[in-house]
């Protein structure tokens, strides 16, 4: 299973990286490999302002269509637009080119609810 130290996690399998006051999402490796060929990502525009664990995109593949949550609150300041024309990147690098948005932290704090690469390898693993 590929999970990456440094990151933090989501029980809905997202992940962030944070840099500064702004965090980079995007789905776990998880996530995009029981969702299947990923054939469209929807994400949301840049200024849009999202709460932590509500829901601000979308990830459609072949074989279902799930929401993108959150992992903290804050405002969108970029989109991967490159996933517009591959959304199939999601796929073979999530972790890297895969990214799907950047936000600025409301609350830097907020990242002590999520997981940390240890705990969510853990909790992987009781699926």
């Amino acid at each position: 299973m590929d999970v990456r130290d440094g990151l933090f996690y989501t029980d809905d399998h997202e992940w962030l990286r944070v840099e500064g006051d702004t965090g980079t999402v995007g789905i776990t490796a998880y996530a995009a490999e029981h969702l299947g060929d990923i054939v469209f990502v929807e994400a949301p525009a840049v200024g849009t302002k999202v709460a932590a664990a509500g829901a601000c995109g979308v990830v459609e593949s072949v074989k279902a269509v799930s929401d993108i949550f959150a992992p903290v609150s804050g405002e969108v300041v970029e989109v991967n637009e490159a996933l517009a024309g591959a959304p199939e990147i999601v796929n073979s690098d999530p972790y890297g080119e895969g990214w799907m948005m950047k936000i600025r932290l409301a609350d830097p704090p907020e990242t002590g609810t999520l997981k940390d690469a240890a705990a969510y390898r853990a909790f992987v693993e009781t699926l």
